[in-house]
């Protein structure tokens, strides 16, 4: 049985996490980043985001750290293209009611693919954007997953999550 994975959500947060959708494996032990290839949790810690590398189990401890997670599509699947367009949108929406009512200072997409659906206007490529969501700002990161060949593995990922961290210092 897949297990819907909770929103991690709190007040305040300086960087909200969305990613795309969970994938089999974290669906499967209810865990967000669950799969071995991901690198989420590494690139947390070496970019300076989290004090230390947390594991998924303990993902419910991101806003101690003042991070949140969430998914704009709970549906998991293998592959990212395997989501509906409609399922997207219909994410984009509900994701601004969030960022509406959590307040974060930065929200952080995990991976161009969802820029689309929540900036649909904003310019192409990784970094921080121009447009606001909900009053908060947006940064792409690079997808964390190891299906992601965009970007040369962990250390063609890690300058954009340090380049994260440097923003979401800033007020």
């Amino acid at each position: 049985m897949l297990a819907q994975l909770e929103d991690i959500v709190a007040p305040d947060l300086r960087v909200l996490f969305v990613a795309i959708n969970p994938a089999p494996k974290s669906a499967e032990v209810g865990q967000h980043f669950a799969t071995p290839t991901n690198s989420f949790w590494r690139l947390l810690h070496e970019s300076g985001l989290t004090t230390r590398r947390y594991a998924p189990a303990e993902a419910a401890r991101l806003p101690e750290e003042g991070l949140g997670l969430i998914s704009l599509v709970g549906r998991p699947t293998r592959l990212a293209s395997e989501l509906r367009p409609s399922e997207l949108r219909a994410g984009a929406v509900a994701l601004s009611v969030e960022v509406e009512r959590w307040r974060p200072r930065l929200v952080a997409l995990l991976g161009l693919t969802l820029l689309p659906f929540v900036l649909p206007n904003a310019e192409p490529g990784p970094g921080e954007k121009r447009a606001r969501l909900a009053g908060s700002r947006v940064f792409v990161v690079p997808n964390p997953s190891g299906r992601n060949r965009a970007y040369p593995g962990f250390v063609g990922k890690l300058p954009w999550y340090r380049a994260l961290k440097l923003a979401s210092d800033e007020r």
